[in-house]
């Protein structure tokens, strides 16, 4: 039984026909790619899943008790932590807890609790703090308020709600896009270990290749499904073309011929009769049209002149904000053919760094030395927020190049893709890959010698991101490269650069290493934390310094604070439910009971007993657990 169907489904937006008749069958479990075009309908559909609008035409069926999960395109905010905002998240498990805590009736507190042990409720905090430490939130920033983070970290947020949910549909709308490769690397680990099914609309290729079982292609108002990652159906669909034009080929030749007896025969009496069978032969022949692609994503960047070596140099730069300093003794040198990644968690520095380069930082201390003649291209997501949604790209270009010709300015844009319809629309009416495609064409108008490109690729379709990596494999100049794709990644960057503990250092190895590398780090800094706690009891009984003490006991107390914080959740619920317990054992121990002839009362009392007691007992089990664990932390 399928878990959603969508039955010849039509969608329409502002008049036009995203959809028309196309289905679609989830089963449970399975994880199903959807891609297509910038403006194929991918969102919308998504949206109409989850029942923000109803179709044209057509059905969408959720299978029934079905639950579904999906990332909200409103950010988190207020003053509420970001644990709390997850878990919060859990609407049911919400609820009920609240309820626990007013309602009154014997029957439907034990229903109360009956649920939350067949939810898991009492070991959300657990689950909602591992999905937020892969997300990149320490147990720090876990407990700060959302209001404390940007937008993109609230992005993760919303994400990690979702994924917290864990229901039987995932719908994820482009789940990468504020994430760096750590975290894009611990997505998909999480996504193959997902019992659920999902729909997950991405451009990111490894993403795809990694986590879903099909591929669901929208495609001239059409879903055609194919089996695999997307590797895969760009195999098959190339095959199918192929295959296709080959048939269109051979019976194209078959016409030719057929028409060409007929014509040369259909006069002569001797040969009627067979010139009319090949017509009713010609008729029988099947219509089948080559495959047409259509006009293939081109992006060109314009070739900068030639610059002698080095381009730039960095002489033990620190740099920072407002007197922070986030980055330091950094001795770096760039020249034209450079193609350098930078990886590093997200907060490292990455930014930073390549604001330097581009101008728009200052060093705190050090000297940063360039070629007179430098050019250079910065690209960064966060600049469509500088973008005037009442002007039009072309408006935009001008202002950029006040010098250029009409004609020049259109080039530029053209350069991207932006076509004169697109250069004439309003920038608040693009898409946000067309606003990408602006943003790089505006970047690189001055024909520049580096280019600093800081996650070029949100928003971009599959085809725009191959187009990318095509121009910059022509491209003559130099390329920093910031971003959570590792495919554009490892087509794009012959070097890699670690932005890590405050520095920045060559990474000798390719993205395969580095997946390894990050592996290996998690596992030694779980084998730290451990290690720190029994050092730290091992040094308080042989008698170290008070100043050591201290240390090894903060070190210790923020290494098992999770521990003890579930300790004390499970002694608090425990005291809670012997306080109900208490309460009805007295009511029971009444005769006046027993007296009124209530039996009603009474079975209602003795099945919240029993709930009580399961709920009690499953809680003890935590803390006893927990207890244990904590003392052999502590041994």
């Amino acid at each position: 039984m399928s878990l959603l169907t969508i039955t010849d489904l039509t969608l329409r937006i502002a008049g036009r026909t995203l959809l028309d008749n196309a289905s679609l069958s989830v089963d449970p479990g399975r994880k199903i790619g959807l891609i297509g075009k910038n403006g194929a309908g991918k969102s919308t559909l998504l949206a109409a899943i989850a029942g923000d609008f109803a179709p044209d035409g057509g059905t969408i069926t959720l299978a029934a008790r079905a639950t579904m999960g999906r990332v909200k395109q409103e950010t988190p905010s207020g003053s509420t932590s970001i644990l709390d905002t997850v878990l919060e998240g859990d609407l049911e498990r919400t609820r009920l807890l609240a309820e626990a805590e007013t309602a009154t009736d014997p029957a439907r507190i034990a229903d109360v609790h009956e649920r939350l042990i067949a939810i898991d409720a009492y070991t959300a905090p657990a689950r909602a703090g591992a999905i937020l430490s892969g997300l990149g939130f320490d147990q720090e920033a876990q407990n700060r308020a959302v209001s404390d983070f940007s937008g993109g970290w609230r992005m993760r947020v919303s994400l990690a709600t979702a994924l917290f949910l864990n229901p039987d549909l995932l719908l994820l709308d482009e789940p990468t896009n504020h994430l760096d490769i750590e975290a894009t690397l611990w997505l998909e680990s999480w996504l193959a270990k997902f019992s659920g099914a999902a729909i997950i609309v991405s451009h990111d290729r490894s993403l795809l290749d990694n986590t879903v079982d099909a591929i669901a292609h929208l495609d001239h108002q059409k879903i055609s499904v194919t089996p695999g990652g997307y590797d895969n159906f760009v195999r098959i669909r190339t095959e199918q073309a192929l295959q296709q034009n080959r048939a269109a080929e051979r019976i194209a030749a078959q016409r030719a011929h057929m028409q060409s007896f007929v014509d040369r025969f259909r006069a002569k009496a001797t040969k009627a009769k067979q010139a009319q069978a090949r017509l009713k032969a010609l008729e029988r022949l099947p219509q089948i049209d080559s495959v047409v692609e259509d006009t293939p994503t081109r992006f060109s960047f314009p070739e900068p002149q030639p610059l002698p070596p080095p381009m730039l140099s960095l002489n033990n730069v620190s740099l920072g904000y407002d007197g922070r300093v986030v980055l330091k003794g950094l001795n770096q040198r760039l020249d034209m053919e450079d193609r350098i990644a930078l990886l590093g968690q997200n907060g490292r520095g990455k930014s930073t760094f390549a604001k330097l380069l581009a101008g728009r930082l200052e060093p705190m201390s050090g000297t940063y030395t360039h070629s007179p003649k430098l050019k250079i291209g910065y690209f960064a997501q966060h600049q469509s927020d500088e973008l005037v949604l009442t002007d039009t790209p072309i408006d935009h270009m001008s202002r950029a190049m006040p010098d250029a010709l009409p004609a020049a300015v259109r080039a530029q844009l053209a350069r991207f893709g932006l076509d004169e319809n697109r250069a004439e629309t309003k920038v608040g009416e693009l898409s946000g890959g067309e606003k990408a495609r602006l943003l790089l064409a505006l970047s690189t108008r001055e024909a520049p010698h580096l280019l600093i490109l800081d996650e070029p690729t949100n928003h971009l379709d599959l085809d725009a991101r191959d187009a990318l990596i095509r121009a910059l494999s022509a491209f003559e100049g130099a390329v920093i490269l910031i971003s959570h794709d590792s495919h554009l990644v490892e087509s794009v960057a012959d070097r890699f650069w670690l932005v890590e503990d405050g520095t920045i250092a060559p990474f000798e190895g390719d993205m395969a290493e580095y997946r390894a590398w990050l592996l290996e780090r998690a596992r030694k800094a779980r084998s730290e934390i451990a290690e720190r706690s029994r050092a730290a009891t091992a040094s308080t009984e042989s008698g170290s310094s008070s100043a050591q003490k201290r240390i090894d006991r903060k070190e210790q107390t923020r290494a098992l604070a999770p521990l003890r914080r579930k300790i004390r959740d499970a002694e608090a619920k425990m005291a809670q439910l012997t306080s109900e317990k208490k309460k009805i054992e007295d009511k029971l121990a009444d005769p006046a009971l027993y007296q009124s002839g209530d039996a009603g009362e009474l079975t209602s009392l003795n099945v919240h007993l029993s709930a009580l007691n399961a709920t009690l007992e499953t809680v003890e089990e935590t803390w006893l657990e927990a207890q244990a664990e904590l003392e052999d932390s502590m041994s």
